[in-house]
C-alpha cells in the first residue's frame, strides 16, 4: 500500500457571521485557497489531479450543485479535473482528508486536493413545497446550521435537539461546570492571541481581497473571531438553552465563513511535481453515537484511530480538538485521561476562538497540525472533530 502525504495548505482567515468574507459566494470562496495552491506551487502539473475532495454542510445555497467542481473550474484549473463534495457535518473536510489519503494509498492516484467551505453569513431560507393543491400553508427553515424539515421518525427515536442542547446535556452527564468551561474558552482565546502575535499562522493564512462599490478595496488578513475578553466578563453571558444552563456564546464556537484547500501525493505524485511532504497521513476512523450527546464523539473516534495506527494516546505530541463546545471539549479530555490545560492540546487555541465554518474546520485541524509537527519537530499528530447528529471522526498525521 503506499503512503499518503500532506504536501502543502492554505485558508482563507476565518470571518465573522456577516463579518468582512460575507459578500463573498460559497463558490468563490472555496476557489481562493485552490488558487492560492496553485500559485504557490507553479511546478505542479496541475491536470494530473486525480480528484478534488472538499466538504460542505450546507449546500443549500450558492454552495449547492456540487460546489467542490464549481470551485475547482473558477478557481482555474483543467476541466479534466474532477470534483466531489463531501458532507459529514463538521466533519466534512477533515474526511475529505481522509478518503483523498485513502485513494492514494490504495493505488487510485498520486495528486489529490482535499479542504472544505462553509459561508454560514450566506447560508440561505429554505422553503417546502405545498403538500396539497390550493395550500396556504408555509414552513420556512434557517439552513445556517441545526436541523430543518424535521422527521417525526427521527424526532421521536433520537430526539432532535439543537447543538447548545447537546452541549448541556454532555455537561450535565460529565458534571462540567460552568466556571470549568469559562476557563477552557479563555485558554483557546489567550492561546489563539499569542498565536496571531507570533505568527504562527502565516504560513497556513491567506489574505483576500474584495473589491467595493466605492472606495479602496476589503482586505481580509486574518481571523475575525478571536476576542479579548477575561473570566469576568465570560461569567456575565446568559446561558443560550435556559436560564439554569452553562452554555454561552463564550464558551462555544461561533457561526463563521471560511474555506481551506490541502494538496497531498504519494511518494511518486511529490517527487514528479517537486513537492516536499510535510506529514503522512498515518490512518483515519469515524464512529456514532447517540444524537442528543453528539459532542462525545472524538472519545470512541481516537481510540479506534489508535487502535488503527497501533499506535498510544501518548504518542500524540499535537492533539487538535475542535472545540464545538467547552463542555463537550472538557468531557472528550478528561474521558481520554488529559489534563484541562493539557498545552499540546490545542496549542494555539480553537474553534471558540478561531471560529467554526462547518465544511472548513477538518482541514483546519489538519493544516495547523501538519506546520505545527514541523514547527515543533513531534513526531505524531492526532486530529479529532465531533459531529452533528451523534459521530465522530479522528485522524493522525506522523511528520515527514
Amino acid at each position: 500500500m503506499n503512503d499518503a502525504y500532506l504536501c502543502d495548505g492554505v485558508r482563507t482567515p476565518f470571518g465573522r457571521l456577516n463579518g468582512g468574507l460575507a459578500a463573498v459566494r460559497a463558490d468563490d470562496l472555496a476557489a481562493l485557497p485552490i488558487q492560492a495552491l496553485i500559485q504557490r506551487n507553479p511546478q505542479v502539473d496541475w491536470g494530473q489531479l486525480e480528484d478534488v475532495l472538499f466538504g460542505c454542510a450546507n449546500q443549500a445555497g450558492e454552495d449547492n450543485r456540487n460546489v467542490a467542481r464549481m470551485a475547482l473550474l473558477l478557481a482555474g484549473l483543467p476541466v479534466s479535473v474532477p470534483g466531489c463534495t463531501v458532507n459529514r457535518l463538521c466533519g466534512s473536510s477533515l474526511d475529505a482528508v481522509a478518503m483523498a489519503a485513502r485513494a492514494i494509498k490504495t493505488g487510485e492516484g498520486d495528486l489529490l486536493l482535499a479542504g472544505g467551505v462553509e459561508s454560514m453569513s450566506r447560508a440561505p431560507f429554505v422553503m417546502g413545497k405545498a403538500e396539497s393543491a390550493f395550500s396556504r400553508t408555509m414552513q420556512l427553515e434557517d439552513t445556517t446550521m441545526g436541523w430543518r424539515f424535521v422527521n417525526p421518525k427521527m424526532q421521536a427515536l433520537y430526539g432532535v435537539d439543537s447543538m447548545p442542547q447537546t452541549a448541556e446535556n454532555v455537561a450535565a452527564r460529565f458534571g462540567i461546570s460552568r466556571e470549568d468551561q469559562d476557563a477552557f474558552a479563555l485558554r483557546s482565546q489567550q492561546r489563539t492571541a499569542a498565536a496571531q502575535e507570533g505568527g504562527v499562522f502565516a504560513r497556513q493564512l491567506m489574505p483576500v481581497t474584495i473589491p467595493q462599490k466605492r472606495g479602496d478595496p476589503l482586505r481580509v488578513e486574518q481571523d475575525e473571531h478571536p476576542r479579548a475578553t477575561s473570566l469576568e466578563a465570560l461569567a456575565k453571558l446568559k446561558p443560550v438553552v435556559n436560564a439554569q444552563g452553562s452554555v454561552t456564546a463564550g464558551n462555544a464556537s461561533g457561526l463563521n465563513d471560511g474555506a481551506c484547500a490541502l494538496l497531498l501525493a504519494s511518494e511518486r505524485g511529490a517527487h514528479r511535481n517537486g513537492l516536499t511532504p510535510l506529514a503522512r497521513v498515518v490512518a483515519s476512523a469515524v464512529t456514532g453515537l447517540e444524537p442528543a450527546v453528539m459532542g462525545l464523539g472524538p472519545i470512541s473516534a481516537v481510540r479506534k484511530v489508535l487502535r488503527t495506527a497501533g499506535l498510544a494516546l501518548g504518542q500524540m505530541d499535537v492533539i487538535e480538538l475542535n472545540e464545538a463546545f467547552a463542555a463537550q471539549a472538557l468531557a472528550v479530555t478528561r474521558e481520554l485521561g488529559l489534563p484541562d490545560d493539557a498545552p499540546h492540546v490545542n496549542p494555539h487555541g480553537g474553534a471558540i476562538a478561531l471560529g467554526h465554518p462547518l465544511g472548513a474546520s477538518g482541514g483546519r485541524l489538519a493544516m495547523t497540525a501538519a506546520y505545527e509537527l514541523q514547527r515543533t519537530g513531534g513526531r505524531y499528530a492526532l486530529c479529532t472533530m465531533c459531529i452533528g447528529v451523534g459521530q465522530g471522526i479522528a485522524l493522525i498525521l506522523e511528520r515527514v
